[in-house]
């Protein structure tokens, strides 16, 4: 089965979100686009509540265990520390169903994290969007062309791979022995990068340059497709080399 033959099979899923953080809601409305319901959201606070209307206007906002009844897909889109007692106490609640496809999106984990719900017949998967989320629509721009992280049991990876390429990023299978060093990469490109702009922006805004942003963005946008395209193959760039004694970014 191919991931797009997987992606036909699965259609028109009702779909449950928990967690109306930056990432949830996002995933839930490239999934409706994809032609799936979503049923239901939880929200905690006033703020991600905002957000759920925001992005999935007339979705009923529910506690956990009623969205994951009323499900066919769960999408969890919850912090990684919180993942295993929410799975946990789902369990204990007896939300769980058979056949219910639940989704995590915690880059650390992997599908050993659904282990008390397995038990009921939950068919897990992991996915993990790439890229930095803003909670808002122009984040269904960045999936376009990004990169999923899909760690499942072999029988199911297409339909991981396909709600991937549904939501419009591209599938990379990552093993679940692999998950901690993925993680650990992804995290690590993340806070390295900000610190890098963060310090050459100070940098540049206490000589008084006017916008550091937009002259430290230009450099560093640069630098990282040059460093992309020698990762490919695509041999030594010709590159800007700065002189000794430049700014250390």
């Amino acid at each position: 089965m191919t991931p797009a033959d997987s992606g036909a099979a699965a259609s028109r899923l009702g779909v449950g979100v928990i967690g109306a953080g930056r990432v949830g809601p996002v995933l839930a409305r490239a999934l409706a686009g994809a032609g799936h319901a979503v049923v239901a959201i939880s929200a905690i606070g006033e703020e991600s509540r905002e957000r759920a209307e925001a992005m999935l206007p007339g979705v009923p906002i529910l506690e956990p265990e009623e969205v994951v009844r009323r499900a066919e897909l769960v999408l969890m889109a919850v912090p990684g520390d919180q993942l295993p007692g929410l799975v946990s106490g789902l369990a204990k609640l007896g939300a769980w169903q058979p056949g219910q496809l639940a989704i995590h999106t915690a880059p650390e984990h992997g599908i050993g994290v659904f282990a008390p719900a397995l038990a009921a017949g939950v068919i897990p998967l992991a996915l993990h969007p790439a890229i930095v989320f803003t909670g808002t629509s122009l984040d269904l721009a960045r999936l376009s062309g990004a990169t999923i992280a899909v760690t499942a049991p072999a029988p199911v990876l297409p339909i991981g791979q396909a709600l991937a390429v549904e939501m419009g990023a591209e599938p990379e299978i990552v093993s679940e022995a692999d998950r901690p060093a993925y993680a650990e990469a992804v995290a690590a490109a993340t806070e390295f990068s900000r610190a890098v702009v963060r310090q050459g922006v100070e940098a540049l805004g206490a000589i008084g340059v006017d916008r550091p942003d937009r002259l430290i963005g230009g450099i560093v946008r640069a630098a990282i497709d040059e460093e992309l395209l020698a990762s490919r193959g695509g041999g030594e760039t010709d590159g800007f080399e700065p002189p000794s004694g430049a700014l250390p970014l």
